[in-house]
């Protein structure tokens, strides 16, 4: 056995013993805990990814976490990873697993049955949370209650095994004398370390440590392929549009390296909503429910809007999360049927002003009708981007897209409920948690090339960005060095007023750190401000500006 050290510990075992000292025996019930943690979640995971793919007790936490957080949480998760703030939100519960897990082993160690406790309420926590969703039901929860045992029942195994392992110094490994766990009590003589057998503990700790790593891979695999039921998309034809899109003017693009492009590629367009697990719908089994204040209810399958006449257009969508000069905009052609023909069958009645749609995860926008029915407004049912059928991370199979509003008030995915309604007589998701009830878009422009800090040659410079105001279009834009005089850009003509423009400049630049801005007009020949202001509760504004080095 290794040498003691001050407080009852060990230095370690020498070569050929079987025993570890007590001191280490916590960081052994520790790690029993962080393993039968993470079985759990893997457990529940891979059972929702059999019976309940587009819910499952992890994407029920989040969703929680997503609901019951301060406003202020999500704006900075949103500022600081943009996209990226779900694969955050999925790291920080992790480490919220894995600590609880650590607690619940120490606990179980201490006195058996505190950590299985502990378990039991984590395992509870999470079939309330998936209670809670539209998406729940039977299976979901069996999921939510699948994870919960898995953990209670490897951490009472695992450390009831350190527990019987563990034997007091003198002892030859492998003793079952002792009725508690050897861990040193406070003011013990340091010469009497209490050790650890390794051999049946460690076997099952490693078999266990196997266990949670091919079930990682294997969920991964259930998982994925569950998800990507919706993958039969691929193999849909989508009509033909009755009103194809306009052909893109070719002054339109003015092909500078380094700025947004005029369409914006599937893969690289935005995605911010509330679902933590991409829902998967099937076509066949989807319906639209228009309800509330109306003289007919309408119920629209699949089949029956693909028959309708479909339209294509070229609409830029914004969230209203953006700062000035992000990325949480792109541009993109979508073909669908027009809300307001939709809403005509219905025939909404008087005193209504507000549409709110529902998604399948339980999503709810509050839309004005006046921007739905608006006949020089193509607000659409949309069922395909770029040319396919929607992506299923961008609402298929049937979502809304609104030109002029941002897309919280808007651009719900996975629709499945219009509801006519008022402003006065109900509220939507964001616009109860301090977000402005209407969400027009407000003027924006941003500078693509060169991107701030960049060094760049002296002479003429080239500046280049995109400029939007959909449903106003763009009139002119302007680009500012050093404080300097307003210059004029060169404009592209524009795709139409629901789309953004792109602009380039061309500036003479001696060596030296520079400062650039841009400023947009709108088609009504309003300026866009130069006010600062934070995107809560209606839009960020101001100008983006850039600093830049000519060498």
């Amino acid at each position: 056995m290794g040498a003691p050290e001050p407080g009852g510990g060990l230095r370690g075992p020498r070569r050929g013993h079987g025993a570890v000292g007590a001191a280490n025996v916590r960081w052994w019930a520790t790690l029993c805990g962080v393993l039968a943690a993470l079985a759990g979640v893997l457990a529940g995971e891979f059972a929702a990814g059999l019976v309940s793919p587009s819910l499952s007790p992890l994407s029920a936490v989040g969703a929680a976490v997503v609901d019951f957080a301060p406003g202020a949480a999500k704006d900075w998760a949103i500022q600081t990873f943009g996209t990226g703030d779900k694969a955050f939100l999925v790291a920080s519960i992790t480490v919220a697993v894995v600590v609880l897990g650590a607690v619940s082993g120490i606990l179980e160690l201490r006195r058996p049955g505190l950590g299985v406790g502990l378990a039991a309420l984590v395992g509870a926590a999470g079939a309330l949370a998936v209670v809670t969703r539209s998406l729940a039901s039977p299976g979901a929860v069996a999921c939510a209650l699948v994870a919960g045992i898995v953990a209670m029942s490897l951490v009472r195994w695992l450390v009831g095994r350190l527990r019987r392992d563990a034997v007091p110094a003198g002892q030859p490994p492998g003793s079952r004398t002792h009725d508690v766990a050897p861990v040193p009590a406070a003011g013990a003589p340091p010469g009497r370390p209490g050790r650890l057998a390794r051999r049946g503990f460690l076997r099952a700790l490693a078999g266990t440590a196997v266990a949670v790593a091919l079930g990682g891979a294997l969920t991964a695999v259930v998982r994925g392929a569950s998800l990507a039921a919706a993958a039969a998309r691929d193999a849909l034809r989508l009509p033909a549009p009755a009103s194809p899109a306009e052909a893109v003017p070719p002054a339109a693009d003015l092909a500078v390296p380094g700025a947004a492009p005029l369409v914006t590629p599937n893969r690289d367009f935005y995605r911010i909503d509330t679902a933590l697990v991409v829902p998967s719908v099937d076509p066949g089994g989807w319906r639209l429910d228009v309800t509330g204040r109306v003289a007919e209810p309408v119920a629209l399958t699949w089949a029956e809007l693909l028959a309708q006449p479909l339209v294509e257009r070229h609409v830029t969508l914004a969230c209203v999360s953006n700062p000035v000069g992000g990325d949480l905009v792109g541009n993109a052609l979508w073909l669908g049927w027009p809300v307001r023909e939709l809403l005509a069958r219905a025939r909404p009645l008087p005193g209504a002003d507000m549409v709110l749609s529902r998604s399948i995860d339980g999503f709810t926008a509050g839309t004005p009708l006046e921007a739905l029915t608006d006949p020089g407004r193509d607000a659409l049912l949309a069922v395909g981007m770029n040319g396919e059928p929607l992506p299923p991370e961008h609402g298929f199979p049937v979502r809304l897209v609104v030109p002029g509003l941002y897309g919280y008030v808007s651009a719900t995915k996975w629709v499945t409920q219009l509801k006519v309604t008022s402003f006065a007589a109900d509220t939507a998701y964001w616009s109860t948690r301090g977000w402005s009830e209407r969400g027009p878009i407000k003027t924006a422009s941003r500078i693509d090339v060169p991107r701030g800090g960049a060094r760049v040659p002296a002479g003429e410079v080239t500046v280049a960005g995109v400029a939007w105001a959909q449903h106003r279009g763009i009139s002119a834009v302007e680009v500012q060095a050093d404080d300097g005089a307003w210059q004029p850009a060169q404009l592209g003509t524009g795709i139409s007023r629901d789309t953004w423009y792109q602009w380039m400049a061309r500036i003479a630049l001696p060596s030296g750190s520079h400062r650039l801005a841009v400023r947009a007009t709108d088609g009504n020949g309003e300026v866009q401000t130069a006010s600062v202001a934070p995107p809560a509760p209606d839009g960020a504004t101001g100008y983006h500006t850039i600093t830049i080095e000519v060498t």
